[in-house]
C-alpha cells in the first residue's frame, strides 16, 4: 500500500531538509511520538538506526536511515512485528524561499492477519500519514 503526500511550504529547500532529516525533530511535529531512542552509528547519517518510541499504545519502529541526500532527498526505512514502511522525503526548490515537499510511505504488512488488517485499515493508515506530514508542515513554518 502506498501513501502520498504533497505541500508547497514556505522554507527555503536546504533548511526545511536538514530540520525533517534530523531524527531528533520527530517529536515536534509527530505528536503521538515519545522519543526517538538512539541504537547505531551517526544520527540522522546513511545506516545509523534508531528506534521510535509511542507516547502509548502504538507500536514501536526501528529506523535506518537509508540515504540522505540532501537537500534533495531522505530515505528510511521503518520495521516493526508487523509492518514496514519505506519512507521517501523529496524537496523540490520553487523559489529560493519555497519547496515543494513530497512524502511518500510504503507500506508493507507481514503475515496473514497483518495484511488483511492493512487492507481494512487503508484509509486511517493513509490519514495517519497525512495527519503528520500536515502536522510536519505547520511546525516547518517556525523553524
Amino acid at each position: 500500500m502506498k501513501s502520498i503526500f504533497e505541500a508547497e511550504i514556505n522554507i527555503p529547500q536546504a533548511k526545511l531538509a536538514e530540520f525533517y532529516a534530523n531524527p531528533e525533530n520527530n517529536v515536534k511535529w509527530m505528536v503521538d511520538l515519545e522519543r526517538v531512542e538512539f541504537i547505531s552509528g551517526e544520527l540522522g547519517m546513511p545506516n545509523s538506526k534508531y528506534r521510535l518510541i509511542p507516547k502509548k499504545g502504538n507500536m514501536v519502529f526501528i529506523a535506518t536511515v537509508l540515504s540522505r541526500d540532501l537537500p534533495n532527498e531522505s530515505k528510511l526505512f521503518l520495521e516493526s512485528p508487523s509492518v514496514d514502511v519505506l519512507v521517501i522525503a523529496k524537496f523540490i526548490a520553487l523559489s529560493p524561499e519555497k519547496t515543494k515537499f513530497i512524502s511518500e510511505e510504503i507500506f508493507t504488512f507481514k503475515g496473514f492477519l497483518n495484511k488483511a488488517f492493512g487492507f481494512l485499515a487503508k484509509g486511517a493508515v493513509k490519514k495517519a500519514h497525512h495527519r503528520h506530514m500536515k502536522d510536519f508542515k505547520e511546525i516547518s513554518i517556525t523553524i
